[in-house]
């Protein structure tokens, strides 16, 4: 399948068919006030608040997915979304000389956040892309990393999503999935956060209802894949290796 995106200013490409995207009802409904409202981007993008928001957990989980990635990362790695703390600035720093990261997210003002963040870093692209239907070659990326935003999207977006990550991931390649997982019985947090999500998150009870592997139909026979979980189960870190053969 050939897709392909054009570069039209600072570093940031689009579409060969528009330089607009538009941004999608539910996340025009459900978070305007957190991701799509300049004064929200600026309120956020605090360190220490976006590890009061995970509970101080953020360092933990980036640390570990960066350690997934690998300390030198070579060839084309994908990050599906903006994300808001140093986290992709991290990512970049472990990238070795001709390497590349593409960052999209759909939302430009989250690339504009991202942009400001990475300077004139030269290995990192930004892209304007829905991830849902993505624009990228099939196999083009070795690594793709999905920070904290499948449980964001409703059921059939979440699923194209994944379906998207593993179809632009080439065989042989990683995919790193880091987000909230259901907690046991016995941990508190299991209750609290069900009276946040039903507050703020409106699609992120439904994420809890399955596995990553599950929501992405993969057979465990024909890729490797790997759970840690962290804070009694509240959050995950899967990993998939796709099979070469």
């Amino acid at each position: 399948m050939e897709r392909s995106s054009t570069v039209v200013s600072g570093g940031l490409t689009a579409s060969t068919n528009s330089c607009e995207k538009e941004i999608p009802s539910y996340l025009q409904k459900a978070y305007w006030w957190a991701y799509l409202h300049p004064r929200a981007v600026r309120f956020f993008e605090q360190q220490w608040l976006i590890n009061l928001i995970l509970w101080g957990n953020f360092n933990n989980l980036r640390d570990a997915a960066l350690e997934k990635l690998g300390h030198s990362i070579e060839g084309k790695t994908l990050q599906i979304a903006c994300v808001y703390g140093d986290f992709t600035p991290r990512l970049a720093q472990q990238l070795t000389p001709g390497a590349i990261l593409d960052v999209i997210d759909v939302a430009p003002v989250q690339l504009d956040n991202t942009r400001s963040k990475i300077g004139s870093n030269g290995q990192v692209r930004l892209h304007q892309q829905d991830s849902s239907k993505m624009e990228f070659q099939d196999g083009e990326f070795d690594n793709t990393v999905v920070f904290f935003l499948l449980h964001e999207q409703p059921e059939a977006v979440r699923l194209a999503t994944i379906a998207e990550a593993v179809r632009v991931t080439r065989k042989g390649g990683r995919i790193v999935f880091v987000d909230y997982h259901l907690p046991a019985v016995w941990n508190p947090m299991r209750y609290v956060m069900k009276g946040i999500f039903k507050l703020l998150e409106p699609y992120a009870e439904n994420f809890w209802c399955k596995d990553i592997e599950n929501w992405a139909n993969l057979d465990r026979n024909q890729a490797g894949i790997k759970k840690r979980l962290f804070f009694g189960g509240l959050y995950q870190m899967t990993s998939i290796d796709l099979n070469a053969g």
